[in-house]
């Protein structure tokens, strides 16, 4: 996989256009993201339409970015599993981007999806030992169900729960509020 670091794509970008994809959620994207990066989540991720949308020539590469790097690897291996050859994976991320120094649009800032899932994860597991203790000790059952997903998500990587919770209503934008 092709990679660059963030000043080496500052100065690929005061030399002329880049394009720039950042596959966080909208919600992280309208939170801070880099001034020349437009948002293309990978959960909805389609590389050839992503290609067949770009402004500049085919040939130029297109640089992958996320928060710090994980996700933005997931969607370069989904463009190269497309056919597409000419990605760039941008170290560090977003988080590299800003500490860097480089140009930011900050615009409102959301819960982090992590922290989510860790509050719902953390509630049902609690709401199973104690539905076990007041109602039937059946509910046990919900806490181990919680308790495998975690397992799952941590060997994994994968989070059905997370992947939920992204869709919820809160976790979306609409039109100009994505933006800023």
């Amino acid at each position: 996989m092709q990679t660059i670091d963030v000043k080496r794509l500052a100065d690929e970008q005061s030399r002329g256009e880049i394009d720039l994809i950042d596959v966080r959620m909208p919600t992280e994207f309208r939170g801070v993201h880099a001034e020349c990066a437009r948002n293309v989540p990978l959960d909805s991720l389609n590389p050839d339409q992503v290609m067949a949308s770009r402004k500049s020539s085919a040939d130029r590469p297109l640089y992958v970015i996320c928060q710090s790097g994980a996700r933005s690897a997931q969607a370069c291996k989904k463009f190269r599993d497309a056919g597409f050859d000419n990605i760039v994976d941008v170290e560090g991320g977003t988080t590299a981007w800003e500490r860097a120094g480089l140009p930011v649009v900050r615009g409102k800032k959301a819960f982090p999806l992590m922290r989510q899932v860790q509050l719902t994860a953390g509630f049902l597991t609690v709401l199973g030992v104690v539905l076990a203790y007041l109602v039937h000790p059946n509910f046990v059952g919900l806490s181990a169900f919680i308790g495998a997903g975690l397992m799952f998500a941590g060997a994994t990587g994968f989070c059905p729960m997370a992947n939920a919770i992204a869709k919820m209503p809160w976790n979306q934008c609409q039109g100009s509020s994505c933006s800023t």
